[in-house]
């Protein structure tokens, strides 16, 4: 069965709409519009009314990078704010972010991972370990790094930019929580030292990009790289009390392959598999990746 989540009751963020290739959206007081190359149907607001509410607009440039489709520069309002900061609120988790304009159409955040985080708070509390470990991999900003350690979770967040390890420790700081470690590293790397290590954790956490660089240049393809870090993740993930989280992003990418892949290395018969959305004002349906969970 695949399960579509969109999060729900989250006052600093909306999808105000989509379309043409664009998406526009509020994070706390700024509206951005920017690419989304999965919203091919036509936009319900006027063009004229993208450009009055929009504080920000993204326009797309050529480069000789492997991201090329996201690399560009932001058309600015004069309210408009470089960085800013917003919350998100679960039961007992508060977490705070800050947000900024990047150069990679990206603002520091990816509001559909919120169910996610919600998955991650309330399955660490419930784990029957003194002291649940995590290891976030490929970790960005840090979203399921906060949700593990709001949760009691000691919390091992991999990313391979220092400066958005930087990043993530300021929204750490803000969320008024502690003791994350943070390692600059690469993902495939780190993981075959900790294997080695005879390391286990009680949760593992994957958002893997399609293309990517390690600190040293290492290349990360996801479709040559992704099957050999899950065996070795299979090797750290404790046989009972454990999670797996598993996000792909790239168009083509169907739960149903997430779900082949993870049973036949794991050997778990029935994970969640599903896609993550969000939803705009006239209705339509965003979708913005797959997931698959499981528990042990």
């Amino acid at each position: 069965m695949i399960i579509l989540e969109t999060p729900t009751n989250w006052p600093d963020y909306e999808l105000i709409d989509s379309g043409d290739g664009e998406k526009l959206e509020r994070f706390g007081s700024q509206i951005l519009a920017r690419p989304e190359p999965q919203a091919i149907w036509r936009k319900a607001l006027s063009q004229a009314e993208w450009n009055s509410l929009a504080n920000a607009y993204f326009v797309k440039k050529k480069g000789n990078r492997e991201s090329d489709n996201e690399w560009g520069e932001w058309n600015k309002k004069g309210n408009c704010k470089e960085q800013w900061k917003i919350g998100y609120s679960y039961k007992q988790m508060k977490l705070k972010f800050r947000l900024g304009l990047t150069s990679f159409k990206h603002v520091g955040i990816f509001p559909e991972q919120a169910t996610n985080w919600d998955f991650i708070y309330d399955t660490v509390q419930h784990l029957s370990a003194e002291k649940p470990t995590v290891l976030n991999l490929f970790a960005y900003t840090g979203g399921a790094s906060l949700a593990a350690r709001a949760a009691g979770a000691d919390v091992t967040h991999v990313d391979s930019v220092k400066q958005t390890i930087t990043w993530s420790r300021e929204n750490m700081e803000l969320s008024k929580l502690d003791g994350i470690r943070w390692m600059v590293d690469d993902a495939v790397k780190f993981v075959a030292r900790e294997v080695r290590r005879a390391k286990t954790y009680n949760g593992i956490i994957l958002d893997p990009p399609a293309y990517g660089r390690g600190p040293e240049g290492e290349k990360w393809i996801l479709e040559t790289n992704l099957c050999p870090l899950l065996e070795n993740c299979k090797n750290l993930l404790t046989h009972k009390n454990s999670f797996l989280i598993l996000n792909l992003y790239s168009m083509g990418y169907s739960p149903i392959i997430a779900e082949s892949l993870v049973k036949s290395i794991f050997k778990v018969d029935k994970p969640e598999i599903g896609e993550l959305y969000v939803v705009d004002r006239a209705g339509r349906k965003l979708p913005l990746g797959v997931f698959l969970r499981f528990l042990k």
